[in-house]
């Protein structure tokens, strides 16, 4: 088992940055990959961007690609999500998530890859 706990949160305004974390713990020594998602009032959780653990081979949503950083502390257990230029439809829960064992390049973006995730955390972008 593997828990996720995601912090960072809040209120900004438009063309602010803002950083998320995913602190992981439990048998964090399984893991494989860490994916950030989020989800919109209304729409489906959607994937932002995913880190592997072991190299931090980098993967991107086209939507934030250039506008948003992920990357990890692996003393820390932490991944972090670096989002510049915020947007109002950047507004959403954003979620962590996490998977042991192998994995191929096009299953990052899927959220049935994932078995664990965190609770989320709110990113509210004000025009």
């Amino acid at each position: 088992q593997v828990q996720l706990v995601e912090s960072g949160g809040g209120l900004v305004q438009a063309g602010d940055s803002l950083r998320v974390s995913c602190a992981a713990s439990g048998r964090t020594f399984s893991t494989s990959v860490i994916g950030w998602f989020r989800q919109a009032p209304g729409k489906e959780r959607e994937f932002i961007a995913a880190i592997s653990w072991s190299i931090g081979r980098t993967y991107y949503a086209d939507s934030v690609k250039g506008r948003f950083t992920i990357s990890r502390d692996n003393a820390k257990n932490t991944v972090y999500l670096e989002m510049d230029t915020l947007k109002p439809e950047d507004t959403a829960v954003y979620y962590c998530a996490t998977r042991a064992g192998g994995y191929r390049d096009y299953e990052v973006s899927r959220r049935s890859a994932y078995p664990y995730w965190g609770q989320g955390t709110q990113v509210t972008v004000s025009s």
